[in-house]
């Protein structure tokens, strides 16, 4: 596919304005040049060629926003003084695997103010026994060299401003819209986990007064039991105490009778 189809193609109806990022890796570029990239990108912050066959950049327009140009797999051999006219705003350059073979070849690129870190991977040029020194000397802008600072100090894996490049909302927002679903979600897990734990302490709750009623009930049916067992025994004594109440009772009405009987004996014999 050529690169003026994808680009149409990467445009999925939006105008070149509203397009921040640009991919067109692996793409062909007829002549080695760019075509249908135009100055109409300007807000463009990232672009990406990669091994599209490349022989110049003579053809960039001007992208004033543009922070980050990957150009990696190409066959590049010179000017680069188009970069530092067209794109003011450049902090990462990628030239790695390019036919750079001199360090003069980079002298245009003394006029990127802003450029931070710089990809030669592959050149021919890094094969000199100097070439970072001569660099740095060369470019006192730059950060990084092939990932590494003056003091072969690695770069950090991602860097702040190229990540606020690649991840950018769209214009519908739908970076803004995935990280709040997500929030939503994980505050419907904590609001459920919160519930569940409810719901297990009131349980635990409930049984626990069950258990309580249960311990009262059988205190309650002790307490009846030994009332009636002590009842009961009281009401045998009862009856037992009546019976020698009667007893008695009877012994002096039979006693009474014998005295009656012998005072009238006395009596009938006297009148004798």
């Amino acid at each position: 596919m050529d690169m003026k189809r994808r680009i149409h193609l990467e445009l999925r109806n939006r105008t070149p304005a509203a397009v921040q990022e640009l991919v067109l890796d692996n793409c062909k570029a007829n002549d080695g040049k760019i075509e249908g990239l135009t100055d109409e990108f300007v807000n463009l912050e990232f672009l990406s060629l990669i091994n599209v066959g490349l022989f110049s950049v003579s053809d960039l327009p001007k992208l004033p926003k543009l922070k980050k140009l990957e150009l990696s797999e190409n066959r590049i051999f010179g000017g680069l003084d188009r970069l530092a006219e067209e794109l003011p705003s450049l902090t990462h350059l990628n030239l790695s695997g390019n036919n750079l073979k001199d360090i003069s070849t980079l002298e245009p690129l003394k006029r990127l103010d802003c450029l931070k870190s710089l990809d030669l991977f592959g050149c021919e040029v890094t094969n000199r026994s100097d070439y970072r020194e001569t660099v740095f000397r060369l470019l006192p802008q730059l950060s990084y060299l092939d990932g590494y600072d003056r003091e072969d100090q690695e770069a950090p894996d991602s860097d702040v401003e190229v990540d606020s490049v690649e991840e950018a909302p769209d214009s519908d927002g739908e970076v803004d819209g995935v990280d709040k679903e997500e929030e939503d979600e994980e505050g419907e897990d904590e609001e459920e986990e919160e519930d569940e734990d409810g719901e297990e302490e009131e349980d635990e709750d409930e049984e626990d007064e069950d258990e309580d009623e249960d311990v009262e009930g059988e205190d309650d049916e002790d307490e009846v039991s030994g009332e009636e067992e002590e009842f009961g025994h009281d009401g045998e004594v009862d009856e037992d105490e009546e019976d020698e109440d009667e007893d008695e009772d009877e012994e002096e009405e039979e006693s009474g009778k014998g005295e009656k009987r012998k005072r009238e004996t006395d009596d009938e014999g006297e009148d004798d």
